[in-house]
């Protein structure tokens, strides 16, 4: 009785969802002058019909199928226009999924940018939730950086190219976009690269609407994927946008070295990219750490990226730049970056501050200082081992807790789970 509630529930939801939707387009169009003559009546292509999503995907044969994630399997379908799209189903076995899609949903119709995945639309019949993508060829990022018949495709400027990419689009949703948004989950697998292999943030199930005068959230419902995410968060679910900061300098230093965050197969000494990157740091060997599948490289530029890696994980908050510095770091001829400390190591335990001065005060703006966190700096943070790898499936796959509107320092309603839009896992 409950789960049929629940389920009628859900339907009115969705329903009001859609009428929602409906009413916003209809009065951006009327609210377009003329030009809503010509476009009103496409811009209700934002929701496509089940049977026309049907025959696009051959009714969603396995041979269609791009991968599966947390939210459900993605396919590949051609629409009658010979457009090539991506449909993310949702799992019928997914309980808590539609908040998760209706939060992507309306996420992705606020914001638009060049390296951000299009939402082309969506899916709301019976017990049928879709969400309608750009077809991207090339897949996700990792699986050319991790596959050693792919890699060789990357060149050092190829590789230059998607970093500088992927900090514009996060530049974009932490400073630009009508509402600010953390992403929480930037990984290589949720970088999608196009025909020139430009790269694209996609999968925001996890987003979180940010209020804009405010520095940072306090929150239980921890989400993300072990490796990536930021130790203040992880620990203390303490989310700011250096949050995102901290994910985005593990990704570079494995765009860099072109290898994951974490590989057993490479040894105690190297199988920690951040403490193999900070002992090379130390040494004055950091070099070694680029790429030996890269025959050419800009040897300046590739020490500023391992460098610029190291400075966005460490364990001060207030000590990793913003995505403002970070783009102007990768934009300038001339470069001077603050020498890092100990970055916060991936599978230790630490205190973090947020109250100490920021190394780039010339060109970021400190975290709130009142933070409830305390601690030590980074020459004086201690660490301990922690638990083992089934962090990674317990609160990145499979776990679901959903966030409350009406919770304190809770800013959106969303289901919290890995990998919406998780092309070829």
């Amino acid at each position: 009785m409950l789960l049929s509630l629940m389920f009628l529930l859900s339907m009115g939801f969705l329903s009001s969802l859609c009428s929602c939707f409906e009413k916003q387009l209809k009065r951006a169009g009327a609210g377009a002058g003329d030009e809503a003559d010509d476009k009103g009546e496409d811009s209700f292509d934002l929701f496509f019909e089940l049977r026309a999503l049907q025959i696009a995907t051959n009714f969603f044969s396995d041979l269609n199928q791009l991968g599966h994630g947390g939210f459900g399997p993605v396919y590949k379908g051609l629409m009658p226009n010979g457009q090539e799209v991506a449909v993310k189903k949702l799992s019928v076995y997914s309980k808590q999924g539609i908040k998760e899609f209706t939060n992507e949903v309306k996420l992705l119709l606020k914001i638009q940018h060049k390296n951000l995945v299009i939402l082309l639309g969506c899916c709301i019949e019976g017990p049928a939730k879709m969400l309608v993508y750009e077809y991207l060829p090339n897949k996700s990022l990792d699986c050319f950086l991790f596959a050693k018949e792919k890699s060789p495709s990357l060149d050092w400027t190829k590789r230059i190219q998607i970093v500088t990419g992927i900090a514009r689009g996060l530049l974009y949703l932490h400073e630009e976009a009508p509402v600010r948004i953390i992403h929480r989950d930037i990984k290589a697998s949720n970088i999608l690269l196009d025909e020139q292999l430009n790269p694209k943030i996609s999968d925001f199930g996890l987003a979180r609407l940010f209020p804009e005068d405010g520095t940072h959230v306090n929150t239980f419902k921890i989400s993300g994927t072990y490796g990536y995410m930021a130790p203040e968060y992880a620990l203390h679910g303490y989310l700011s946008v250096k949050a995102d900061v901290f994910s985005f300098g593990v990704l570079l230093l494995e765009i860099v070295s072109g290898r994951k965050n974490s590989d057993g197969r490479l040894g105690p000494q190297k199988a920690d990219l951040l403490s193999y990157a900070w002992g090379l740091f130390q040494e004055r060997k950091t070099l070694e750490l680029v790429d030996s599948s890269l025959e050419n490289y800009d040897a300046d530029e590739a020490a500023m990226c391992i460098q610029l890696g190291l400075l966005c994980c460490q364990s001060t908050v207030s000590d990793r730049p913003d995505m403002n510095s970070v783009n102007l770091t990768l934009s300038s001829d001339s470069f001077i970056l603050p020498r890092p400390g100990k970055p916060a190591n991936q599978g230790r335990v630490s205190r973090w501050t947020t109250g100490s001065s920021s190394a780039f005060t010339k060109y970021t703006t400190t975290t709130n200082a009142s933070s409830t966190l305390t601690g030590a700096t980074n020459a004086t943070s201690t660490t301990r081992a922690s638990g083992g790898s089934s962090f990674v499936e317990d609160f990145s796959r499979n776990s679901i807790s959903c966030s409350s509107i009406n919770e304190a320092m809770e800013y959106s309603a969303t289901t919290t789970f890995q990998a919406c839009y998780r092309v070829y896992s």
